[in-house]
């Protein structure tokens, strides 16, 4: 059963394809130690297209944010140091045959929520690419599943 309070952890990677496989195994890990076992399959998708996104398309290191809000919100985020905003997505049935160029659609169509976000701190600059999931609560919809 989830827990009833919030949550958040990050991971920092370098930009190293094997990331991907890293943060993928990182996040099936929290998952499932705060009982969210539902959500891994969906969530390790989302997360290896984003953090694949941020290694594939940016020189600099990256990070996956994940967050639990109650009572049933999963964000799951990518940051990257480059400041340009993503291509938009296209449409999943455009590009299913396809070997790349499928990240973002893949996320706009399993998740409930999904944006971005330009980042400025500290004079360094990028920006934040997330989404969001529902745990499958009574009155929360959840496409993914």
């Amino acid at each position: 059963m989830p827990e009833d309070g919030s949550w958040e952890y990050s991971l920092y990677i370098p930009n190293d394809p094997r990331a991907v496989t890293v943060s993928r195994r990182t996040l099936r890990l929290i998952l499932t130690m705060h009982g969210l076992i539902r959500l891994v399959d969906v969530a390790e998708l989302l997360a290896a297209e984003l953090i694949g996104n941020a290694v594939l398309h940016t020189k600099g290191p990256a990070a996956l944010r994940v967050r639990w809000s109650p009572p049933a919100t999963l964000r799951i985020g990518a940051w990257d140091a480059d400041p340009e905003p993503p291509d938009a997505p296209a449409r999943l049935a455009d590009v299913t045959g396809d070997e790349s160029g499928r990240g973002l659609a893949l996320v706009k169509a399993c998740s409930d929520l999904w944006g971005w976000q330009p980042l400025s701190r500290f004079g360094n600059r990028g920006k934040y690419v997330w989404c969001e999931v529902g745990a499958g609560q009574p009155g929360v919809t959840n496409r993914a599943s």
